[in-house]
């Protein structure tokens, strides 16, 4: 696959968990719903939501009783805080019932500040009544603890264009990785999966495409199993690391080698140029990418540089690439 044309159809059924709120769902505790609109409007065009609220799930109805965490003893529990009613057994139960059903997601993005599928720093209570933000809600842990791979986000974080950028990238990295580990996968198809994602590793981490090397090096004379759980482990780690400028940066300019020999002096300053003006934060990161794939398109390439992921992640119409 030349990933210089990727089209979306080449990711049927990527399908992503989703607090049903989110979605305009009126399942909020006050029979409200916290409708995103990028959610719906632009990402839902290439994904299939698999939307969840628990408390619906579990048998709440909607006007409910709000709950929250409580932190007595080291011990976080659910609790109703009017009636006193503790739910916490009862939503584990139902969390991990719930799981067996979302093993073939790819993503999940859940409601922030919930005490069942916030994912960072929910309210915790003392026996005072008194928070402190440094919980996780009930669902959101058993989640994560169940699928530590899975990439998952919360709504508010993906306001910031690179929280945004990561999590989706990170959602279409996954699914190419259980599309390789979901068939009869050979040490070889390791190597190219590898290879497909040198630059993006490069991207997240300096040393990312050197220790998975070792890793995918070692994959001929170990059990290929324990092989695989161990690249998919590190790899998903690895992604999950911000890319900077300065990492996009790098590069740019590793992709520019592959064109020193094809390029006139007028294109290599133009090239030169562009770049720098996205080091610095004048132009947004697809300006020297398409420029770089532009000249990729008219001149002859090492096979797997036109194999890069890099260059195209995620379908282009997601604008991911288009902020400063």
């Amino acid at each position: 696959m030349n990933n210089l044309d990727l089209k979306q159809k080449e990711f049927p059924g990527l399908r992503i968990g989703v607090s049903s709120c989110l979605l305009g769902e009126k399942v909020r505790y006050n029979s409200t719903h916290v409708r995103d609109v990028f959610l719906l409007e632009t990402l839902g065009h290439h994904v299939e939501w698999v939307p969840v609220c628990p408390e619906v799930e579990n048998g709440k109805g909607t006007p409910r009783e709000a709950v929250r965490l409580v932190g007595i003893d080291q011990k976080i529990s659910m609790v109703a805080p009017k009636s006193g009613i503790d739910y916490t057994e009862e939503m584990q139960n139902w969390t991990g019932s719930k799981i067996k059903d979302l093993l073939d997601i790819h993503g999940y993005v859940l409601m922030k500040n919930s005490p069942s599928c916030g994912l960072f720093r929910v309210k915790v209570y003392d026996k005072n009544s008194i928070p402190t933000r440094s919980g996780r809600g009930v669902f959101a842990k058993g989640l994560t603890d169940a699928l530590p791979l899975l990439p998952v986000e919360e709504n508010g974080r993906l306001h910031d264009h690179r929280l945004r950028e990561n999590f989706i990238e990170r959602i279409f990295a996954y699914k190419r990785w259980q599309l390789l580990i979901n068939e009869p996968a050979k040490p070889s198809d390791l190597v190219a999966f590898h290879t497909s994602f040198k630059c993006t590793l490069m991207a997240h981490h300096p040393n990312a495409q050197t220790e998975l090397g070792r890793i995918v090096a070692r994959s001929g004379s170990q059990d290929f199993g324990n092989t695989l759980d161990e690249y998919g482990k590190k790899f998903m780690s690895f992604m999950s690391i911000v890319a900077t400028p300065k990492t996009h940066t790098n590069v740019l300019h590793h992709l520019m080698g592959f064109l020193k020999n094809y390029l006139d002096s007028n294109d290599k300053v133009e090239l030169l140029s562009v770049i720098e003006d996205y080091r610095v934060g004048e132009v947004p990161l697809v300006v020297p990418i398409t420029l770089l794939k532009h000249h990729f398109s008219r001149n002859p390439l090492p096979d797997w540089v036109k194999v890069q992921v890099y260059l195209n992640p995620y379908p282009k119409e997601l604008s991911l690439r288009n902020y400063v």
